[in-house]
């Protein structure tokens, strides 16, 4: 199981290098189409960009907040070695609402789909949390 739980974790390292990738092309194309100067990346003043590159940006500032408390999580379980298929099978529906939630984000960006998303993924972090401080208490 731990094995496993590490590739939970290794999806979501895989998740927020994809978005980078798509978010520097974006910002090199916008760049490139003159939408942007490219001394805006000194401070990173995105004033000016299209809704694509401002989205994919904001994606990627998003996988460092709610899906670094996953990751810790998964620290945490391996840890103390608590590592079994509820914990599995909720890191598994963790990413999977992450994958979810940057396509909507990064695509669509239905701001109404991408928020039910966001929340469930929350949701499901919460229980992980839970679970994870009850079983290592007692």
């Amino acid at each position: 199981m731990e094995k496993l739980m590490l590739l939970t974790a290794f999806a979501q390292v895989l998740l927020t290098s994809a978005v980078m990738i798509v978010m520097g092309r974006r910002r090199i194309n916008a760049a490139r189409n003159k939408e942007i100067n490219a001394s805006a990346f000194r401070t990173m003043n995105l004033t000016g960009a299209n809704e694509q590159v401002i989205a994919t940006s904001r994606n990627f500032d998003n996988q460092f907040q709610m899906p670094m408390l996953f990751i810790f999580s998964v620290l945490f379980i391996l840890q103390f070695a608590l590592a079994d298929i509820g914990f599995v099978a909720l890191a598994a529906a963790f990413v999977v609402l992450r994958v979810m939630h940057t396509v909507v984000h990064i695509g669509s960006n239905s701001v109404r789909l991408r928020f039910r998303v966001f929340l469930l993924g929350c949701l499901v972090l919460w229980i992980i949390w839970i679970r994870l401080v009850l079983l290592a208490l007692l």
